[in-house]
């Protein structure tokens, strides 16, 4: 590993330009995450080269806290592993980092264990949006920590950024989805379904959902479920009696899953007889909403690139701690519908 590499050195043996590499090395977007694995691996290999110019590094070494839920759910387990596995990408970042999953039952008891984490330079954090969060959120800002909301937004903190998809036009464009897909007179009722949540962005969705059914779809009706049990078995079971009884299940069009329990909700639109009949749409690819498109339980899945996110976080808060001008401003994710058929 020499000690005076180059830059230009480094962009040979990645098979890249030396302005990618300045830019991976500036944590600067505008790189697709395959070639800023090259890049990294070629510094990996190299070493990393002496850059003078610009503002000089005020410390060594950066500790970020990853904040995330401790809840059953696929896609905060698949969070935390994109972060685990990225642990060499922010190595050479200069950035150590650890996860934090506290308990989310209670969101006040969430804010209050939230307060309690210490010894860190800046924070990622995917909360929910409640005072207790809001108070933790500005104490740590106050105190010096810079602190980024992933996913999830908690507005009205002193948060520097936020990192995730329009939650709202994701909600949009579920509407416009099964909107289109209806057909009013015989099946007018689309289930708009969520946890009882203080996730901003889930309510978001919410919010965006009746917004395009009411705007584009007047002959439609949506039936709002939003007590729908966390735990698959339990939201299968509460789906049954709302939807096996007094309700007419022959007028459903289509059901949009806001966050989790979507395992649970396709079993209960299964035993109603609508797989076919009424389209399911849930969000985030994991393992399971993998194979429930292939298996034709799920017909959408709304998703956007975890792996951006968790490095756009990291390069957010290494500019903040580093009092780079215009650190905060990010490049969202796009929302991408993803089918059985465009899988990759």
């Amino acid at each position: 590993m020499s000690a005076n590499v180059t830059i230009a050195e480094i962009a040979r043996n990645a098979g890249v330009g030396t302005a990618t590499v300045d830019r991976v090395l500036n944590g600067r977007t505008g790189v697709n995450s395959q070639t800023e694995r090259k890049v990294l691996q070629a510094i990996d290999k190299l070493g990393t080269p002496i850059v003078t110019r610009g503002r000089p590094r005020s410390k060594g070494n950066w500790k970020f806290a990853y904040v995330l839920p401790d809840q059953h759910s696929p896609f905060f387990d698949q969070l935390e592993r994109h972060i685990a596995q990225t642990a060499g990408d922010f190595r050479h970042q200069h950035i150590t980092e650890i996860t934090y999953r506290l308990d989310a039952e209670d969101p006040a008891e969430f804010g209050l264990a939230l307060g309690r984490v210490s010894g860190c330079d800046a924070m990622v954090l995917v909360a929910p949006d409640v005072p207790a969060v809001k108070l933790a959120i500005n104490e740590h800002v106050r105190a010096g920590m810079h602190v980024v909301t992933l996913f999830s937004d908690v507005a009205g903190s002193m948060r520097q950024a936020h990192i995730g998809a329009d939650s709202r036009a994701e909600g949009r464009t579920a509407g416009l989805l099964l909107g289109r897909m209806a057909r009013p007179g015989t099946r007018s009722v689309l289930l708009l379904l969520s946890t009882a949540t203080r996730m901003s962005n889930e309510i978001e969705r919410r919010i965006g959902f009746a917004q395009v059914v009411e705007d584009r779809f007047p002959a439609l009706e949506v039936l709002r479920l939003t007590d729908v049990p966390t735990d698959d078995e339990a939201a299968c079971d509460y789906l049954m009696r709302q939807l096996g009884g007094a309700r007419d299940a022959d007028r459903i069009s289509g059901a949009y899953a806001v966050g989790g329990a979507s395992t649970g909700i396709a079993a209960a639109l299964a035993q109603l007889g609508l797989t076919t009949q009424a389209p399911l749409i849930a969000h985030d690819l994991t393992a399971i909403h993998q194979t429930m498109l292939v298996d034709g339980s799920l017909a959408f899945v709304l998703h956007q690139d975890v792996h951006y996110c968790v490095l756009a976080a990291a390069r957010t808060l290494r500019g903040l701690c580093e009092n780079i001008r215009g650190a905060p401003s990010v490049v969202q994710p796009r929302v991408e519908i993803l089918t059985a058929e465009n899988l990759h």
